[in-house]
């Protein structure tokens, strides 16, 4: 017995006629007949019998029809499934994205990506970078910052995506605001206490990074998660906080962005990770062409 047996059962049940089922599926009388016929010994009951021009169902053969009707929806559901992913009418995509990405980048991607494949559903988990790095088995793409390290999984691509600048923080009213330059090296940096992301964060590695290079000693004053709770901190008075400059677009008078000169900007890389990166899902491969889109790409 064999599915295409069952389908072409479902289709004489369907037409009660063995001829006009053969009409509708494509195929001979003598196929469909050959195919009945092995349903017939397979089972060793007699599934239908000739009527007039057409068949009635025995019992048996009512019963198989039920089973064989289920087989032929389910089918037909998969050939639209099918067809829906190949249009990009349907599909889902699970996205990991690191604290800057997701705040500041992903909500834009998403809505237009929404627009145009709106069948597609797209589930988000949020994290600091080493955390959407760990969760990779359980994602399609992860939107991270800072650096990616070794020991990726097998077939993993790497894509270098966007630069982003990161700056200290301070109040409006803090000394190191008053410089029109709006820049500060990291010696004079460390006169003050600072506020640190988490362990974990892209912005505390790239930070972290530049003070042990220069020799800088850091006076760390408090640890809080996430860039909102830097600034506020900062708001607060308690130190000199940490962000990517993305979060500061939309940041009223309060706070001062200030460049770091070491000689350059301290900057680092966005990187787009895609764990299958070898066979990925067209959705998968659609959305990664949003982000590396130039009108990404360049901000």
């Amino acid at each position: 017995m064999t599915p295409e047996q069952l389908m072409t059962f479902a289709a004489v049940a369907e037409h009660l006629n063995i001829s006009h089922a053969a009409r509708a599926l494509f195929l001979s009388q003598p196929a469909v007949s050959g195919q009945l016929r092995q349903l017939q010994e397979e089972f060793g009951e007699a599934l239908y019998r000739r009527e007039g021009r057409g068949i009635v169902l025995t019992e048996a053969g009512r019963q198989l029809a039920l089973h064989a009707e289920r087989l032929r929806a389910d089918f037909r559901q998969t050939l639209a499934f099918r067809d829906a992913l190949r249009s990009l009418d349907a599909g889902h995509v699970r996205i990991g994205a690191s604290t800057t990405p997701a705040s500041y980048l992903l909500p834009y991607l998403i809505a237009e990506f929404h627009r145009r494949h709106a069948g597609v559903t797209i589930s988000t988990r949020y994290g600091n970078t080493a955390e959407v790095l760990a969760a990779l088995p359980e994602l399609d793409i992860a939107l991270v910052e800072g650096n990616v390290g070794e020991g990726l999984p097998a077939a993993t691509a790497v894509h270098r995506w966007l630069e982003d600048e990161v700056v200290a923080v301070v109040p409006a009213g803090h000394p190191l605001a008053q410089s029109a330059a709006r820049q500060v090296r990291l010696d004079e940096l460390s006169a003050y206490p600072l506020v640190l992301r988490e362990i974990g964060s892209g912005v505390r590695q790239t930070v972290e990074r530049a003070f042990a290079r220069d020799g800088v000693v850091m006076r760390v004053a408090y640890e809080l998660a996430g860039v909102e709770g830097i600034k506020e901190a900062v708001r607060a008075g308690m130190g000199v906080g940490f962000v990517s400059m993305m979060s500061m677009r939309h940041e009223d008078d309060a706070l001062v962005a200030l460049s770091i000169r070491i000689p350059r900007r301290l900057t680092r890389y966005l990187t787009i990770v895609v764990p299958h990166g070898a066979a990925p899902l067209r959705a998968t491969e659609r959305f990664v062409a949003l982000c590396l889109d130039p009108i990404w790409r360049d901000g």
